[in-house]
């Protein structure tokens, strides 16, 4: 926390924020973990939840390096290298079981997929937004579901923004999906701040558009970066928001 309010710290003065934006997948909505277990055993690899979401974590990073500027966060081989990055690092490198855990993911709870569970640190984060008088909101590379996700998930009536990149036909890091943003909240790029978990789609993107960005790195896999970063949301929230 201390190296968060740090960074945090060092930025030049800027307005009082009025609005906070969140990824949701990896950043408000955790995957199944669980769920991803069970898929694994039944190809007769045993690891656990938490080794599963250490590797995610680590996949991030590794995904995050070869994403390159124009191409879609959200297309077939950016999937295919984020699951080959997962598997890895649970020490499975067979090409089957990639394709395999493509499939499954695929079918798996359509048309939300894995991420599916609210995370724990959520909404108490938003709350906290909230309480503070500021425009809460949700800025998405998604399905097009997102909105109704994060409401049965009861994060949605924390929530004043929801922009989904299917509904609104523009993806992050572009920075137009922010600009639609701010302008539902009523709020000038420099009285926002964004927090995500992928630095060039997220943080990028977001200092482009010229909102405060945060990285997300709870496992601390991302290595020293020329931006601010927290373990969990709410986190985040705290740092952006001190006393």
């Amino acid at each position: 926390m201390a190296d968060t309010v740090s960074a945090l710290a060092a930025d030049p003065p800027r307005p009082p924020l009025r609005a906070i934006f969140f990824d949701a997948g990896n950043t408000l909505i955790r995957q199944d973990y669980p769920a991803m277990v069970a898929h694994l055993a039944g190809r007769g690899h045993r690891v656990t939840a938490a080794a599963v979401e250490e590797a995610e974590q680590r996949a991030r990073v590794r995904l995050d390096e070869g994403l390159r500027p124009g191409v879609s966060s959200e297309g077939p081989d950016v999937a295919r290298r984020y699951v080959a990055h997962i598997l890895d690092h649970l020490g499975i490198a067979d090409p089957a079981a990639v394709e395999a855990a493509l499939a499954w993911r695929a079918a798996y709870n359509p048309p939300v997929g894995v991420w599916n569970q609210a995370d724990p640190a959520a909404a108490p984060a938003l709350q906290r937004v909230k309480a503070r008088g500021l425009v809460a909101g949700v800025i998405s590379n998604a399905n097009g579901t997102i909105a109704s996700v994060l409401t049965a998930l009861g994060l949605g009536a924390h929530l004043d923004v929801v922009i989904d990149s299917s509904v609104v036909g523009v993806e992050k890091p572009d920075a137009r999906i922010f600009a639609l943003a701010l302008r539902a909240a009523g709020a000038a790029p420099a009285d926002a701040a964004y927090v995500g978990d992928l630095y060039s789609v997220d943080v990028l993107g977001a200092r482009a558009a010229g909102l405060r960005p945060v990285l997300l790195d709870p496992g601390g896999f991302w290595g020293p970066r020329d931006c601010p970063t927290a373990r969990t949301v709410l986190e985040a929230v705290d740092a952006l928001l001190p006393p």
